[in-house]
């Protein structure tokens, strides 16, 4: 790029967000915008455009979100898919109103059916009925997939989606009771091995089979199809797939993940699985053909990318939430 390319990352404290921040702070002739939930609430829709319109940017990278695990989702429906609709729209019609071509949206891999055909193909999306408890989430995040399909539609812009799945990494979400599995898991052994307890419980049989990725990862997943060229990104050979998954196309079982999280803790102690606590679905699993045939695989493999998580954790204690 020869000229500055200015562009507004939303979410930039975030975990994906950040993480997008630090992979473009790497590219030359780039100019990184951000503000603070105190700067700019994105709920506000005269705010949020009055910024785009007094701003010069050209691309945005659309990562802010609210999310929440299980007990959130099913306790604050409502806000989930009020919050998250607004933060969309908002972002989304003020860029075209401010004449801004190239957008980036972020959604989860929730847009999918409950009992979705395994690995999960983009082809899935709105084929069967959601998983319940997070279904307001998800259709928020089905709304931002059409919302930039519309918009490419109606006004020829190209705002793009991509759908992870299981992200964790810096600035993950540590708090003991409402995080997800992997900053559970190294918060549990961690402390397991200060008090030096003789065993760790690790909820369910150990066999159901999930997908993750290092967020890092997924920033430069995201960079990546934010600058293919549109005639590679959009080939007309899949019309109605906008959205691309972003994975690793490897599972692992719950109990390889359990045991490989101890393994880079350090913890020598026994692990027991309490079989009378539910499973979940018996695998999670996205397809990636389509972004692999983009020219993008991933690079951190499981264990290497525990590891940094981990030490990010134990450098980062004393602003944890909960710690």
């Amino acid at each position: 790029m020869n000229n500055t390319t200015h562009i507004f990352v939303a979410g930039h404290n975030g975990m994906v967000g950040s993480a997008i921040v630090r992979q473009l702070s790497k590219v030359n002739n780039i100019k990184i915008i951000t503000r603070t939930r105190q700067q700019l609430d994105l709920n506000n829709q005269q705010a949020v455009l009055e910024f785009f319109q007094t701003e010069k940017i050209d691309q945005v990278y659309l990562a802010a979100a609210k999310v929440g695990g299980i007990v959130a989702n099913n306790t604050y429906p409502a806000d989930f898919i009020y919050e998250n609709l607004m933060i969309q729209c908002n972002i989304i019609n003020s860029a075209h109103l401010a004449n801004i071509q190239q957008l980036l949206f972020l959604g989860s891999s929730c847009i999918y059916p409950k009992l979705a055909q395994q690995p999960m193909a983009e082809s899935a999306l709105l084929t069967d009925p959601l998983e319940e408890t997070n279904e307001p989430y998800a259709i928020a995040k089905i709304a931002g997939i059409k919302l930039c399909e519309s918009y490419n539609r109606q006004f020829g812009r190209d705002y793009r989606s991509v759908m992870p799945t299981n992200l964790y990494g810096a600035f993950d979400n540590f708090h003991p009771e409402n995080s997800h599995v992997i900053p559970a898991l190294l918060r549990r052994f961690h402390e397991a091995k200060q008090k030096q307890d003789a065993q760790v419980v690790a909820w369910g049989s150990g066999k159901p089979m999930r997908e993750f990725l290092y967020v890092d990862d997924m920033a430069a997943a995201s960079i990546h199809v934010m600058n293919l060229d549109k005639n590679i990104y959009d080939d007309n050979t899949q019309p109605m797939l906008s959205h691309i998954n972003v994975g690793t196309g490897v599972d692992c079982t719950i109990r390889e993940l359990v045991e490989t999280v101890a393994k880079v803790v350090g913890y020598q102690g026994e692990i027991v699985f309490d079989a009378t606590k539910p499973d979940g679905a018996p695998r999670k699993l996205m397809n990636v053909d389509r972004l692999k045939s983009l020219g993008w695989q991933y690079s951190v493999s499981l264990e290497d990318g525990l590891k940094m998580a981990y030490q990010w954790f134990v450098d980062n204690q004393t602003t944890i939430k909960g710690a």
